[in-house]
């Protein structure tokens, strides 16, 4: 497919709306050095995934043509295809066939949504969720019998969590495990259709094997939830006891046979239990290193986060798609004489796409490079002694799970509006199915609900903010967040965040004293951090303060938190921002002076005005940001998206997406209107 023509890409911008800043010059970007900055350590690992995608680009074409049997099909063929390469076993350990190497498994599956997302989705079911169940959970007895054969896809498994009535409230799952000690068997029962398995990924076709989660019962004792390697087919035919169904067709994803699942007193062996965390002896004594119930559930979840940093990561991505695409069908299309009367202006050179475009390039840039923090976190963590060994770093293992969750929410909601708002660049052209944001619009819509519903993360974010991981954690639903919060004087949970003591050393950096936020530059980054970082203290604290004050009063925990929910989410969302720019700021003051790192910071000033413009109101509110200074704001806004402007094509080429990936022929095969 042919490249966009350098007199496109650099299409005449008159020099007069260009800022005349002192000592600015235009950088130029090395599109590979650039690229090569966001591949990080694992550029290898994502050229491999690159061009296994070029290698199976029809299948682009096999989700619009194919039915969705055959289609399903299709998408199990390449990921076993895919897993022969070893791209999608890079996570497990060598000795079963994998690459022994976390962070370049999570590397790859990011990698993989530059593709076909419903072979992203299945690789995640058979490797992240079902593979990562029975590597993180299980111990070496479920290693021998089941992962040579899973990370090759010999085996297929599914992950059966999520029922119908209980959605993201795991703890109260109702499919019960009850053990009879004398066949030394676990009995698996459906008790009501409430506690069906639902929307599982892989169960409606090709699963083999299921990793229930279940309630625990021994001698009329509930354990709480634990985790079961049952069997559901034999030989492509489903086994006695378990019922099947297919969820049937989707908003998006059908190349993924979700299925629901129903289990009537199926036994599976006492060694079915994934016993990293609890055993049964063959007795019938229940044994566990953690002896709290919830800790040791929360305990076993944390576990699995690695699914959720891939969500997050496989959101970017997709919206790196949707990127690439509308800018460069920005420098190709033509509409209206605007600056001459003999030719029609290039889209991009016109303010308002500037301002829809760029500030979306920018901030997922930011979103990338915080992603490649949590990815760091998680692959240190998991590296390192299991929860239960000695030297297990708990706190770091909390805050990988916070930080995780906050960056998800972000990139995923981050995909969704970016999606849509490149599909509109592109108009009427973006509507056809041809040119891939209808697959990507469906196929990424359900990123915010799955691996945890969006605000319900967030929740989980500001738990962590509210008690800083306090001993009591695990235990915390959300009364008691609200008791112990209750508990303390407002300025300690301000001062636990830590936020309160770099708001107060970055404004020893600014000038002006009190009104630091009206003297600093607005470039400065101490002065863009410390903006985003008083919102946060001042969230938390506001937080902290009306949930003190209701139960002061006397009324119910449960109706405080609820009454406060919007404010806990906004203090949640607030605090994640402020990690991304952080994130950011700091992948910029890192790099060697010269065009590289101009063209980040640059990036990354974009990135953060609009962040604190799109919530100006707030920052007006609590006497912030002056009617004055939001002007300013705005304006250098525009004229970052006009520095940025003849980078633009460069910006999204960096980003690596393969050609074939991009498929829209009309939007970037030849000069719109032109012929071919």
């Amino acid at each position: 497919m042919p490249t966009v023509e350098p007199e496109a890409a650099t299409a005449h911008i008159d020099e007069a709306d260009v800022p005349a800043d002192k000592g600015y010059r235009q950088p130029e970007v090395d599109v590979d050095a650039l690229r090569a900055l966001l591949d990080g350590p694992y550029r290898e690992v994502r050229d491999l995934v690159r061009a296994n995608l070029a290698e199976h680009a029809q299948i682009l074409l096999d989700e619009e043509q194919m039915t969705t049997a055959d289609f399903r099909e299709r998408v199990k063929d390449v990921v076993v295809m895919m897993a022969g390469t070893g791209q999608t076993g890079m996570g497990f350990p060598e000795e079963y066939g994998g690459g022994g190497d976390i962070g370049a498994s999570v590397a790859a599956f990011e990698t993989l949504a530059f593709g076909d997302l419903s072979v992203l989705v299945k690789v995640g079911v058979q490797f992240g969720l079902f593979g990562g169940a029975i590597l993180q959970l299980g111990t070496k007895t479920h290693h021998d019998a089941h992962l040579a054969d899973l990370v090759t896809g010999r085996t297929m498994g599914c992950f059966a969590m999520t029922e119908s009535g209980h959605g993201s409230n795991v703890q109260a799952l109702g499919t019960v495990a009850t053990y009879d000690a004398a066949a030394q068997e676990f009995v698996i029962t459906t008790p009501d259709d409430t506690s069906r398995k639902d929307y599982i990924g892989n169960a409606a076709a090709h699963a083999e094997l299921a990793v229930v989660f279940a309630q625990l019962e021994v001698d009329g004792v509930g354990h709480g939830v634990h985790a079961f390697v049952v069997p559901i087919r034999e030989d492509g035919q489903v086994v006695d006891g378990v019922r099947i169904e297919d969820c049937g067709p989707k908003m998006g994803l059908n190349g993924v046979d979700n299925g629901r699942l129903w289990f009537d007193g199926v036994r599976v062996p006492r060694t079915a239990l994934l016993n990293q965390f609890a055993e049964v002896t063959p007795e019938g004594r229940y044994l566990s290193p953690i002896d709290n119930p919830n800790k040791r559930f929360f305990t076993m979840l944390g576990t699995l986060v690695q699914g959720r940093v891939c969500v997050g990561g496989a959101g970017i991505n997709a919206a790196k798609v949707a990127l690439a695409i509308a800018t460069r069908y920005a420098v190709r299309r033509r509409q209206f004489e605007a600056v001459s009367p003999d030719e029609e202006q290039v889209l991009l050179d016109y303010g308002m796409h500037q301002r829809r475009l760029l500030p979306l390039v920018a901030r997922t840039y930011a979103l990338h490079f915080a992603q490649e923090v949590v990815a760091g976190q998680l692959h240190t963590v998991f590296s390192g002694p299991g929860p239960t060994e000695e030297g297990s770093d708990e706190h770091a293992r909390r805050m990988l799970e916070s930080r995780a969750a906050g960056t998800k929410v972000l990139g995923t909601w981050h995909a969704t509006r970016t999606i849509q708002e490149c599909r509109e660049a592109c108009g009427g052209a973006g509507y056809l199915s041809e040119n891939r944001f209808a697959a990507l619009k469906a196929d990424t819509d359900v990123f915010t609900t799955f691996e945890g519903d969006n605000h319900v993360l967030l929740q989980l974010v500001a738990k962590g903010l509210l008690t800083d991981y306090a001993g009591e954690f695990e235990e915390m639903d959300q009364l008691g967040m609200a008791r112990f919060v209750a508990g303390l004087a407002v300025e300690t949970v301000v001062e636990r965040t830590a936020v309160h003591k770099l708001v107060q050393s970055v404004r020893d950096l600014l000038p002006g004293g009190d009104r630091w936020d009206q003297e600093a530059g607005l470039l400065d980054p101490n002065y863009q951090l410390a903006m985003l970082r008083f919102r946060e203290e001042h969230m938390i604290g506001g937080v902290a303060r009306r949930l003190k004050r209701g139960i002061d009063q006397g009324m119910n925990p449960g109706a405080v938190f609820s009454r406060v929910q919007d404010h806990v989410i906004a203090a949640a969302r607030a605090h994640t921002e402020r990690l991304v720019l952080e994130a950011f700021v700091q992948k910029a003051a890192d790099l060697p002076d010269g065009d590289l790192k101009v063209t980040v910071n640059l990036l990354c000033d974009l990135h953060a005005l609009t962040t604190i413009e799109a919530d100006r109101a707030w920052f007006m509110e609590h006497g912030r940001l002056s009617s004055t200074r939001s002007k300013a704001i705005s304006r250098e806004v525009n004229a970052l998206c006009r520095k940025l402007r003849p980078l633009a094509v460069d910006l999204v080429d960096a980003f690596g997406v393969p050609e074939e990936m991009l498929r829209s022929p009309e939007l970037l095969g030849w000069p719109i209107g032109q012929d071919a």
